[in-house]
């Protein structure tokens, strides 16, 4: 196996691990609390990340960025998915069944993909060895968005837990 295919599932499953580990400290009662009233709850930053993970595997199999026109509508539909996750389990059900796909579209690419340059449309470009990552940084970056929520409820407690296998 190529070694940037294996790093990239590696990201992207130890991505969606860190994130549902420090997601599983949220208690019930503050999933959907926010510190402002334009802020993301907890639940909602979660569900942005597995319905986003969708969205990484759709480009991966497809080797293609959306384009033009096509921006709006995916981002609404986005969004819609989105708001319509209201649970903790709907959340982490399609963020590990999002990261399965995703790992099923890294293990589709060829030798010859790794070298693909996407296209924006918007005078832009991503080289596909980006988007490989982008599931597990992505995943990581939003963890930070839960554990500061967890600071604006006093919970200053560290959380290491013993690694568990998701997939």
């Amino acid at each position: 196996m190529n070694d940037l295919i294996k790093d990239s599932k590696e990201s992207a499953i130890s991505g969606m691990e860190w994130f549902l580990r420090s997601f599983s400290h949220v208690p019930d009662e503050k999933l959907d609390w926010t510190p402002a009233p334009t802020a993301k709850s907890a639940l909602r930053i979660a569900a942005h990340v597995a319905v986003n993970a969708g969205h990484f595997a759709k480009m991966l199999r497809a080797r293609q960025l959306p384009a033009g026109a096509e921006i709006p509508i995916i981002v609404a539909e986005m969004e819609a998915a989105t708001k319509s996750l209201s649970s903790r389990d709907e959340v982490v059900s399609l963020l590990k069944a999002n990261t399965e796909d995703i790992i099923a579209a890294l293990d589709a690419l060829t030798s010859e993909d790794m070298d693909l340059v996407l296209d924006s449309s918007f005078g832009w470009s991503m080289p596909i060895s980006f988007l490989m990552k982008l599931p597990g940084i992505h995943a990581y970056s939003h963890t930070g968005q839960i554990d500061y929520l967890q600071t604006c409820w006093n919970d200053q407690e560290i959380y290491f837990t013993e690694k568990k296998d998701s997939l």
